[in-house]
């Protein structure tokens, strides 16, 4: 992948406004992979009386970095859009925690781009939620 590829999908993930507002960080972008990481933040927790992220924050997260590994994809053109992304929570982040989300492009075709991700706080080894989606792409000329 080229610098300018990954500069353009960088720069695209970092102005999408519910990125900017979550504090989303892209740590990692390349080749079809990105991972991004979501700041513990007040703002976000859905259970007051155990401080756990809201799961429409970790499916922010999830959805746009596995739109980022499709904008890093070798075959893939700048843009995407999400046709679908089935997420499976499987269990509440660590409060205090950052989540990251890891995303692989695994499978590309003329139209449609397939993806995996899983989210993780500090215990890689045990899953907040796993991620499968596809995701449009134009054709490759």
């Amino acid at each position: 992948m080229t610098a300018d590829k990954a500069t353009i999908a960088r720069q695209f993930i970092e102005l999408i406004p519910h990125s900017k507002a979550l504090g989303m960080e892209i740590t990692e972008i390349g080749d079809g992979i990105a991972e991004i990481q979501l700041p513990y933040d007040p703002r976000f927790i859905g259970d007051p009386e155990t401080g756990v992220i809201h799961g429409g924050a970790v499916s922010a997260l999830m959805d746009t970095c596995s739109g980022a590994a499709v904008m890093s994809h070798p075959n893939s053109p700048a843009g995407t859009a999400t046709i679908n992304l089935r997420i499976d929570y499987m269990r509440p982040a660590t409060p205090g925690q950052i989540i990251t989300c890891r995303a692989t492009c695994y499978h590309i075709t003329r139209s449609v781009a397939f993806v995996r991700a899983t989210a993780f706080d500090e215990d890689r080894e045990n899953p907040v939620a796993s991620a499968s989606g596809a995701f449009t792409v134009e054709e490759v000329k």
